[in-house]
């Protein structure tokens, strides 16, 4: 009897990326099928030419014809609006910025899609992500899969994949984990692949670029309220002289927001919404006569009000410590996880593309606290921290 050959089901998303990754599959001698996911209709709020995912699943097919391997679309459009969009609206709502890359993946294309391919007899879901995965052999026969930076750092998406499990890490392949853009687009250029020159989709996952204002405003309405602008100078940034009774007393002392009211600033101007702001954004104020341009360093949802500050380096802008909530803790590897007053030497990230950062984490009760070497600029709740050893993700959590 003949082996049974392994086979996967490739997202293929219609780009370079996922496209080259069918490639290689193919090319190994994996028995290769490759599925479009379908997840959004609304092109009202998407900017035009932006990722169409109609040109985009016709892009795919082509590839899959072109590579001689079966193709379908599957539509998980009410899944990514319950899990996704849905989520995006409340979050934003409550002022809090979400990451909607990192929820698709945990969420959408390693939850929902995997459990399709699994259904189509698949033994692993393969994507165009630039990272890498390998494994540990524990005694019993375990195994303890690691999840490791891309080869390209310049494209490594370990960060948006720094909520997955163990089970979800088991299941999947990433071909081109261990390849550079350049050649990822040679590959393809040189079997004639459709993709070889195609840009990369920017915008949110599955969507592409949108008109953010636009998007939010299908559910959270426009209500005017005050900008106000809190000079360098204030109170909230002095540095505390005293000394710190404990370990935690400091490190809940640097975590902790500044509370700031009209009677720290001054009235600059007004905006259509807090909750259509983020910390550290710039764009979208309308403010003009400032010296240097205006951040925005806090908003204040419940009452309706932007604080900005003058210039990147405004010192409303850093803090040195964050707190992630036990509930929204996640370890890729469980078994490194710390126990309570536990400690760990790490390298961390607040978003895709910072470079890796010193840190030290530290179990407490209710959570974790993360704790930079340097004070860092825009920590925002609702985004991800991830941390890591040498190149391998450890884990992740929501910044509270």
């Amino acid at each position: 009897m003949k082996n049974k050959r392994i086979k996967v089901v490739v997202g293929l998303s219609g780009g370079v990326d996922s496209s080259v990754a069918a490639f290689l599959l193919k090319q190994k001698g994996y028995e290769v099928i490759g599925l479009f996911m379908k997840n959004w209709h609304d092109d009202s709020v998407t900017l035009s030419n932006e990722c169409p995912w109609l040109e985009d699943s016709n892009d795919a097919l082509i590839v899959a014809e072109k590579l001689g391997i079966p193709f379908q679309t599957v539509d998980l459009s009410r899944e990514y609006k319950e899990r996704i969009v849905d989520y995006m609206f409340k979050e934003y709502e409550n002022g809090r910025t979400p990451n909607p890359d990192v929820l698709c993946n945990r969420e959408i294309k390693f939850d929902v899609f995997l459990k399709i391919a699994i259904g189509l007899g698949a033994d692993y879901v393969a994507t165009g992500h630039y990272c890498r995965k390998t494994s540990i052999e524990n005694a019993y026969g375990t195994t303890t899969y690691k999840l490791l930076a891309g080869v390209d750092s310049n494209k490594d998406q370990s960060y948006f994949l720094c909520q997955l499990s163990q089970e979800q890490l088991s299941k999947t392949l990433f071909p081109i984990g261990e390849l550079t853009k350049p050649e990822v687009r040679k590959i393809a250029a040189e079997n004639g692949l459709i993709t070889a020159d195609k840009k990369d989709s920017q915008g949110l996952c599955f969507i592409g670029k949108v008109r953010l204002p636009d998007f939010l405003q299908q559910k959270l309405k426009p209500k005017t309220g005050v900008i106000v602008e809190v000079p360098a100078t204030s109170d909230h940034y002095h540095n505390k002289a005293a000394f710190f009774a404990s370990k935690l007393e400091e490190l809940q002392y640097h975590a902790k927001k500044p509370l700031y009211s009209y009677e720290d600033g001054a009235v600059v101007g007004q905006h259509n919404g807090a909750h259509f702001f983020t910390i550290g954004q710039r764009k979208g104020l309308d403010v003009g006569g400032t010296r240097e341009p205006l951040f925005v360093v806090d908003t204040d949802v419940n009452n309706n009000v932007i604080y900005t500050g003058q210039g990147k380096d405004h010192p409303g802008l850093y803090r040195r410590t964050l707190f992630v909530k036990e509930r929204e803790l996640h370890w890729v590897r469980e078994d490194l996880a710390l126990t309570l007053d536990g400690t760990l030497e790490v390298m961390a990230r607040i978003r895709y593309r910072q470079p890796l950062q010193k840190a030290k984490l530290f179990r407490v009760h209710g959570g974790l606290y993360v704790d930079f070497q340097q004070k860092q600029s825009a920590i925002t709740e609702g985004q991800f921290v991830a941390w890591y050893h040498n190149d391998e993700l450890l884990g992740s959590g929501v910044i509270s």
